[in-house]
């Protein structure tokens, strides 16, 4: 019995991401410097906020996770240039925009989810909501398994 019991605490769970979401003391700002470099905001501090309230469907059944890659690599690649610096914003600066800044840190910088929340509430009040974090949760699995079969080959 104890065993299986080891197992299931082996898998983090939705619940235990919002448990570390929840000991964030930081009060919200329209924009914080998350990491070296990468800032997350809101719509007040983009420039064309018409377009974005338009783009602002926070669904619990939007299928985020299709930009994680796309948004991460861009991150990646503004951060490598000369000065470079990048501003992921969305309405409020919770939820949509910090949940791309954790799969580049999960898929950049090889961070656990979990170490990655923690990092970035150090910085910043943020609260992906909880299809967001079930979606990241997948990620780290398809990372974590794409890893062992890395170093197997």
């Amino acid at each position: 019995m104890s065993s299986l019991k080891d197992k299931r605490k082996e898998y983090l769970t939705v619940k235990d991401l919002q448990k570390v979401l929840d000991s964030c003391t930081l009060q919200l700002n329209q924009i914080d410097e998350v990491w070296p470099n990468i800032y997350i905001g809101n719509v007040a501090v983009a420039q064309n906020k018409a377009s974005l309230l338009k783009l602002a469907d926070d669904s619990t059944h939007f299928d985020l996770d299709v930009y994680f890659k796309p948004a991460a690599d861009f991150i990646h690649k503004a951060l490598k240039s000369p000065g470079g610096k990048v501003l992921v914003h969305c309405i409020m600066g919770m939820s949509r925009s910090s949940t791309l800044v954790l799969a580049y840190l999960m898929i950049y910088h090889h961070l656990p989810l979990k170490k990655a929340l923690q990092k970035l509430i150090q910085k910043r009040a943020i609260y992906p909501n909880r299809n967001f974090l079930a979606l990241l949760l997948d990620m780290e699995l398809q990372l974590t398994r794409k890893k062992k079969t890395c170093q197997i080959l």
